[in-house]
């Protein structure tokens, strides 16, 4: 049989040796060698597909080689070459057979549909309108029977594009900034901030943190940003906190990290042309700081927080956590437990509730003890800002009602602190016991089944009764609650809310591990341990602070208290010694050794009771100002640093909100944490629509098709809050790029 010579038409593709195709605007023709064997329009599916299979079936190519050429896939192919197996070439130009009659869409109801589809109707608002499914909507439109309404989007910006924008713009006024006029206008004071209009673009950085938007703005963002300074120029104050939240969700730590950011994409979140630089976003956060401010807007916060949440106040959780400072400032010293060492740093207080989220912190730079701090700072904050307190007439009616519970470690067990609390105050306490030597009969526990404040099931073996600690005036009545382990070990727990029963209690004591893990979370995530801002300032000269004078007695009394309890014990080790060699030569020499030992201790007993007299002759805290200069150390300005991490408490409280939305059966939080960290950051477009006042924000998707699946979840959450962009108008509306899944037949 003689081949075909292997001529090639000018301007076709090669399929094989001796296939080819030309294709033109309208057209596609196939030649076999020089001789046109096929034509169909460009966009005519059927006709491809038929001749495809003919192609194939007849030997001509192989069906990688259409792949290859058409770049469809191969199941596409193989349906074609099915179709046309059992069912022939009239299959692919007939109408599909076996589908029923429309029993939903009816003619009045596809009628109703196309004009609200004319109208510019969405497929989710058509759908919604006519009470039908929208897979039914989408079926009709994808079976002909309905029409959309085809509108020319505005063309959309292209990083790339922008970057070079931006970089032109560097020559004149400065990098990104492309509104040249109304800085002018900002800079002369003509206006009182830019205004904010959102752009078509495409590929934006870290576009996600805009899904945290309706969160941040629940938890009150902006809610007291009037207690905040004044903020003049180009950016107004909600744009400056808007910003500070959204790098605080993006994990860039400090204001300095924006330096490796492109200005100019990060601004398009904000509908700006860029956010500020890194030297202008400190300045505008002192601003706003100011020198008191900061404390009463993190006082407001805190007061809002405890009144959207009165349930989790029943609960308290108090613990410090030390900031460590290696600069060049010379910081008070303080003792750091978790290293066993006294080193130079700030005391943060910290006030969580039983599931972590904090409420306030109070920082110390001069430490006194978390019982002083609870005394002095928290407990009155508690008592004028936590709701639901029980009226005097029910405190006096009942005589165990506490009005709520404070939660510590051992540091803050004090039975004095505990009987002054529940006198003065009728608060109750709850720690850890020290000390505990005795063991319960294991006779006395019980399997106790109960549940956690998160709600998880939780069981233990427990046992309670009530007991007395302290002594004298001191002495209190508090119930003891020990949890046995399979150890055997046996965790003491002391409280004075004595109307909780022992199931409760234990649960609650053991979440307070919740707060060290906002701890570790926090300094990792949102730098709660950051220095903030730089400089060094003077103390208030009516701070109290230890005398110097009384700290160093106190050392000499320490250290001469040791060296008489070793003399003791050596002489004391010197009768063991003769008892066993009481005929030995050298018995003289040892009565010498020990009444030489004998006066060393008489001495040591004089000078500790000098030093004792002299201690009580001097006073153990002085005010600032009767320190000697020398000895007057400098602090660390603590109102930028103190506005930053009531931000870092406000998006920790904006990704818990999303983690409950997130959270399911197959979802843990860890793992729904982790899901928004990486939803953050990813790339997003953005269309606004000015016509309809909407923000339409598409995100690209995730690495897998579960966390895109969970993701679609979480924005049609997100989409029912109808939240408006602060200071735009525009409605935000979230979209994903991946469509949902079919989760019968996978279909898309």
């Amino acid at each position: 049989m003689q081949s075909i010579i292997p001529f090639i038409p000018a301007g076709a593709t090669k399929i094989n040796d001796i296939l080819t195709i030309v294709r033109t605007g309208e057209e596609c023709s196939y030649y076999l060698g020089l001789w046109p064997v096929y034509k169909h329009k460009a966009n005519d599916d059927n006709h491809f597909r038929l001749i495809s299979a003919q192609l194939i079936e007849s030997g001509t190519c192989l069906q990688c080689e259409i792949v290859k050429a058409f770049a469809v896939s191969r199941k596409k192919l193989n349906r074609a070459e099915k179709q046309l197996k059992e069912r022939g070439i009239a299959s692919f130009f007939s109408k599909r057979s076996g589908r029923k009659g429309g029993t939903v869409l009816t003619p009045d109801k596809l009628k109703q549909a196309q004009q609200l589809l004319d109208h510019g109707e969405s497929r989710c608002e058509v759908a919604s309108r006519l009470n039908i499914r929208p897979d039914t909507l989408r079926k009709a439109i994808n079976d002909g029977r309905l029409s959309e309404l085809t509108v020319e989007l505005p063309r959309s910006s292209t990083m790339s594009e922008r970057s070079h924008k931006d970089a032109v713009a560097a020559l004149g006024m400065g990098t990104a900034c492309t509104r040249p006029d109304e800085r002018l206008a900002a800079a002369f004071g003509l206006s009182d901030g830019a205004m904010q209009r959102f752009e078509n673009c495409i590929d934006v950085p870290f576009g996600g943190v805009l899904c945290a938007v309706p969160a941040l703005l629940a938890t009150g963002l902006l809610e007291k940003i009037d207690k905040l300074g004044t903020v003049n120029g180009y950016y107004t104050a909600t744009q400056i906190m808007m910003v500070l939240a959204f790098i605080s969700l993006c994990r860039i730590k400090t204001i300095e990290q924006l330096q490796g950011y492109s200005s100019g994409e990060l601004g398009k979140l904000i509908g700006l042309d860029r956010i500020p630089e890194a030297r202008c976003l400190r300045y505008k956060t002192a601003e706003l700081a100011g020198d008191t401010n900061a404390e009463t807007f993190s006082a407001e916060m805190s007061s809002l927080w405890l009144e959207q949440h009165p349930k989790s106040t029943g609960f308290l959780y108090v613990d410090g956590h030390i900031k460590l400072y290696g600069g060049k400032t010379e910081l008070p010293r303080r003792f750091v437990s978790r290293m066993r060492l006294c080193l130079r740093g700030i005391s943060n207080y910290w006030v969580n509730d039983a599931i972590g989220q904090p409420f306030f912190m109070v920082e110390k730079q001069i430490d006194h003890g978390l019982i002083q701090v609870l005394r002095e700072d928290i407990v009155p904050r508690l008592l004028v800002d936590v709701p639901n307190q029980p009226s005097q007439e029910e405190l006096k009616s009942d005589p165990l009602l506490h009005r709520f519970v404070i939660v510590f470690d051992r540091e803050g067990y004090s039975p004095a602190f505990f009987k002054e609390m529940w006198e003065e105050h009728r608060i109750a306490c709850m720690t850890y016991r020290k000390n505990t030597t005795d063991q319960w009969s294991e006779e006395e526990f019980m399997q106790v089944d109960t549940q956690t404040p998160r709600g998880e099931p939780l069981s233990m073996k427990l046992a309670e009764c009530d007991n007395i600690i302290g002594t004298g005036e001191t002495a209190i009545k508090v119930k003891e609650v020990r949890k046995l382990r399979e150890s055997g070990h046996q965790t003491a727990i002391v409280t004075t809310a004595y109307n909780l029963d022992f199931s409760i209690i234990a649960p609650v004591m053991f979440a307070r591990w919740s707060q060290e893990n906002f701890f570790a979370y926090g300094m990792h995530h949102f730098a709660i341990d950051g220095l903030r801002a730089y400089g060094s300032e003077s103390f208030p000269g009516t701070e109290e602070v230890v005398n110097p004078d009384w700290r160093e007695l106190d050392r000499t009394r320490r250290s001469t208290t040791t060296k008489l309890v070793r003399a003791r014990a050596g002489f004391m080790d010197m009768d063991t010694q003769v008892t066993a060699d009481l005929n030995h030569k050298r018995h003289e020499n040892w009565q010498i050794k020990k009444d030489t030992r004998l006066e060393d201790i008489n001495m040591l007993v004089q000078e500790l009771a000098e030093i004792k007299f002299n201690i009580k002759k001097v006073q153990k805290h002085i005010t600032w100002d009767e320190l000697p200069e020398h000895q007057r150390l400098k602090k660390l300005p603590s109102s930028q640093r103190i506005l930053m991490n009531t931000i870092g408490m406000i998006a920790y409280r904006a990704e818990t909100i999303m983690t409950g939305l997130l959270r399911g059966r197959t979802i843990t939080t860890t793992k729904a944490r982790s899901i928004l960290q990486d939803l953050f950051t990813t790339t997003v477009d953005l269309f606004p629509d000015q016509d309809k006042k909407e923000l339409h924000v598409h995100l690209h998707g995730a690495s897998t098709p579960a966390t895109n699946q969970a993701i679609a979840g979480l924005l049609e959450e997100i989409n029912q809050t109808e939240t408006v962009f602060p200071g735009t108008g525009l409605t935000m509306v979230f979209e994903s790029q991946i469509p949902a899944q079919n989760p019968k037949t996978g279909d898309t």
